[in-house]
């Protein structure tokens, strides 16, 4: 039987003129707009880098899909907004994500999810030799070291200081991942991955079980961080800054012995109330007096009775609101010379909540997707959301400085700089992209380009 092809779709009239599509526009993507992140990579070298940190030992003769193509493929997937392997079976025929790729034929399809998933199901390397099918695999280190070499390399000359931001997040886990456990306070299975960053730049991501203290294996991590900065950067002061869930011995007594300061939460206890009552007495009265919140800020000299090693000085907020009191305390190294009790509070430790929005940035990019089995797979989804936030954040460091967008969040650069329509044509010696002329940002994207090619 002859087989019927519906090739036009006809719709309701637009007053006199007829409504009819047709499914013959060549080839158009939805991501014309990833040209941006390609010069971007090309001023940072990020994904050459990233390839570097793994070993194929696939047979070179039968490779179809090289290793930095998929690896590409799947950090300019999340970038631009597709967090699932399924998505790239689809997306596998998109010519323009062939060319961010770095494919030397971009009409020949890309990798399909069952070629992604055998590179994201790695083993360790030893174990790697002896698969037949998983012969690819990653080494942990040289990609935590290449996070701190971007951030190390975005700056020109090297900062009197710097502040490192350590937090938690919950991963919600659905099946039966490695070492997933459940946690009490979240109310599910959960990993808890620990992120260390300075301002905008991620220099630190590790998944971990959720079966453990939040400040587990902090220190580790601050001390690689730390004397990586300090080869380039030698004379560089450093600040650590977290909440009282990193507020630990261990942690304190190694930033002491290696001249790194602290600013962490402690958390209140009766001890500590009853030491600032005087000063929650002020508050009260000045919030009875004029209906107001009311802070006083004083600072004592504390040691527990056997966890610390050391008397330590503490900055006590002695708050009075609406719904009674609320003293918070944090414990510093810093001196009362360099920073008072108020400004070390109100202005140093309270500015961590911005580290909140660069973990909002990470979920924005699909860093809770963590259906893998195995904890290593699921920290390598983990690095590859975690290269393509360094990957966008380079784009807003690098082309949108000084634009309406500077400050802008992940999603929103994703939205009106990378989702643009693009008809992608090719001829012998050019690959042209032809955009809508109804796009609204189209002097910010000009800007953005003119940017990266200085």
């Amino acid at each position: 039987m002859t087989e019927c092809i519906q090739e036009c779709f006809e719709f309701v009239q637009h007053f006199s003129r007829q409504v009819v599509a047709r499914f013959d526009g060549g080839w158009v993507s939805s991501d014309g707009g990833g040209l941006l992140l390609r010069q971007t990579d090309r001023k940072i070298r990020l994904l050459q880098r990233v390839a570097s940190g793994f070993t194929d030992r696939r047979s070179p003769w039968l490779l179809q899909h090289e290793l930095g193509e998929m690896l590409a493929q799947r950090i300019y997937g999340l970038a631009l907004g597709y967090e699932d392997l399924n998505d790239h079976e689809q997306l596998r025929r998109d010519p323009l994500l062939g060319l961010l790729a770095g494919k030397r034929e971009i009409d020949r399809p890309l990798a399909g999810k069952s070629t992604l998933n055998r590179m994201e199901l790695t083993p360790a390397a030893e174990a790697a030799a002896q698969q037949r099918y998983h012969k690819i695999s990653y080494s942990p280190e040289r990609l935590d070291a290449l996070l701190v070499d971007i951030f190390l390399e975005a700056h020109t000359t090297p900062p009197p200081q710097i502040v490192l931001d350590l937090d938690v997040t919950d991963t919600p886990l659905h099946g039966e991942q490695e070492q997933g456990f459940f946690h009490g306070y979240y109310g599910h299975y959960c990993y808890l991955p620990l992120y260390i960053f300075c301002g905008q730049h991620l220099l630190c991501a590790r998944q971990r079980p959720s079966n453990q203290d939040a400040s587990a294996g902090a220190q580790q991590e601050v001390e690689r961080i730390v004397h990586q900065i300090r080869r380039c950067w030698p004379q560089v002061e450093i600040i650590l800054r977290a909440d009282s869930g990193f507020c630990r011995e261990e942690l304190m007594a190694w930033c002491e012995a290696h001249q790194v300061d602290y600013v962490l939460g402690l958390a209140r206890n009766q001890r500590l109330e009853r030491k600032i009552a005087p000063a929650l007495g002020q508050a009260k009265s000045a919030h009875q007096q004029t209906g107001q919140a009311a802070r006083v800020f004083v600072e004592l000299v504390y040691q527990t009775h056997k966890s610390w090693s050391r008397p330590r000085r503490v900055v006590a907020k002695a708050e009075y609101l609406d719904k009674g009191a609320n003293p918070r305390f944090v414990v510093t190294s810093l001196l009362t010379q360099g920073w008072a009790a108020r400004e070390l509070y109100e202005q140093l430790y309270c500015a961590r909540d911005e580290m909140e929005n660069r973990i909002k940035e990470q979920l924005s990019l699909f860093a809770d997707r963590m259906s893998t089995e195995t904890l290593r797979a699921n920290q390598l989804r983990l690095y590859f959301s975690s290269f393509a936030y360094v990957l966008v954040q380079a784009l807003r460091r690098l082309a949108l400085a000084g634009t309406a967008m500077a400050k802008a969040q992940v999603s929103t650069i994703r939205l009106r700089l990378l989702k643009i329509a693009a008809q992608v044509r090719l001829s012998a010696r050019r690959v042209w992209l032809r955009y809508p002329r109804s796009y609204p940002w189209k002097p910010l994207f000009a800007a953005a380009w003119a940017a990266l090619r200085c």
